[in-house]
């Protein structure tokens, strides 16, 4: 048995030119954890602060600007904006200005911004349905209008999109599209065969957006709402707890596909095809931003505009937030001004948007709403339905929740 005890002096000592080393090695680790500090302006990053670097963020102008701009926008119009953006970056006053583009659905871009999202100076929304809530919600936390100015950047309706020989096997066995005839079909267990003795091809398949971020979807639930009541304005809570507009809401919330966003969701439907939807109701524009390239992929896209319709007018919605300053704020009436300008205005058309500058035309040989009219496209809509209240719109999303 060893009588061997540890001791201190019979364990491997540092020399001196050891003890240099690993003095150098200290310091060499802690310097570049400072720089790495350094790198971070001194502390973590946050989702609270202008950066490029953010998820998502497309960022266009100086990279030491006069003024720095954060637009919480409906992706609905990422390719024209980040057109305009570019374009803006080129002109004198785009050198002195940073846009950064930070995609949010209109919901969640209100919430965000009362939640205090130091990124936002600008909302602009797909529609000014949720202005109300917002401005309620807002004032009750700021005591004051969020909305310094505002302006309707362009304008578009809603629309269902179908695949033209599934619209055409629909049409032939409920006469027109609603969505009344959406729940008859949905409600069918055997899919398209019973609506078109076609087995292959599934269940129907119908798609909306998140009505608790997204524009569209709320707009879908609305107008379920007012084509339910058969009214055009003055839609009420009573008429949104209806038993039979519950179950109508319940039959189509449980079968639908649901997507964050109206771009995508789009995006989604040409590049899957029939297999991932036969229906949306989305905005008419991201249909005629998608028409060419459904056709080359799976076939012609038909649209049909809804008997009872509402304007999403795109608004641009400069804050008075807390931490925007005078320079800011400046900013964004320069950037407004650019994007309210003829030339930009005309590539909205080109992306399926009316113009909000009434002095350029929507009818004219080039124009969408003419070269595309055989997929369905016209330039009158019907009748346009009224924004209604926001404890209408509370009622519509509390009772979405329960169905869904």
């Amino acid at each position: 048995m060893s009588n061997y005890t540890p001791s201190s002096s019979n364990g491997p000592k540092a020399t001196y030119l050891g003890k240099i080393v690993i003095f150098a090695f200290v310091i060499a680790c802690g310097y570049g954890a400072y720089r790495m500090y350094q790198s971070s302006n001194g502390k973590p990053a946050t989702g609270s602060q202008p950066s490029s670097a953010s998820p998502g963020v497309a960022s266009f102008g100086s990279d030491a600007p006069q003024a720095e701009i954060g637009i919480a926008y409906g992706t609905e119009k990422k390719q024209w904006l980040e057109w305009a953006a570019k374009e803006f970056a080129a002109t004198d006053a785009g050198h002195k200005i940073r846009v950064n583009l930070i995609p949010m659905g209109s919901v969640e871009g209100a919430q965000a911004l009362v939640a205090g999202d130091q990124r936002i100076n600008v909302w602009s929304p797909a529609a000014s349905l949720y202005k109300d809530s917002f401005v309620q919600d807002w004032t009750l936390k700021y005591s004051k209008n969020p909305i310094v100015k505002e302006e309707s950047l362009a304008l578009t309706p809603m629309v269902y999109i179908m695949w033209n020989e599934r619209y055409e096997a629909f049409a032939k066995k409920y006469g027109t599209i609603s969505f009344d005839t959406i729940a008859k079909a949905l409600a069918e267990p055997t899919g398209w065969q019973a609506i078109a003795e076609k087995p292959e091809w599934g269940l129907f398949k119908f798609g909306h957006t998140n009505p608790s971020s997204s524009n569209s979807g709320l707009v879908t639930l609305v107008l379920m709402a007012y084509d339910h009541t058969q009214k055009t304005k003055n839609l009420s809570p009573s008429d949104v707890v209806d038993a039979k507009f519950q179950e109508q809401l319940g039959t189509i919330e449980k079968a639908v596909t649901l997507s964050e966003s109206t771009g995508t969701m789009m995006r989604e439907m040409v590049l899957k095809g029939p297999s991932a939807y036969d229906a949306l109701f989305a905005y008419e524009s991201v249909a005629i931003d998608y028409l060419k390239s459904a056709e080359g992929r799976w076939g012609e896209l038909h649209v049909i505009y809804p008997r009872l319709n509402m304007w999403n007018d795109n608004p641009y919605y400069i804050i008075d937030a807390p931490w925007s300053t005078p320079d800011q704020r400046k900013a964004a009436e320069v950037f407004l001004d650019f994007l309210m300008s003829e030339r930009v205005q005309r590539q909205a058309l080109v992306h399926g948007f009316r113009p909000g500058n009434t002095n350029v035309p929507v009818m004219f040989p080039e124009s969408p709403f003419v070269t595309y009219q055989r997929f369905g496209l016209r330039n009158d809509i019907g009748t346009i339905c009224e924004n209604p209240k926001g404890d209408v719109l509370n009622n519509l999303l509390a009772s979405w929740q329960r169905a869904h």
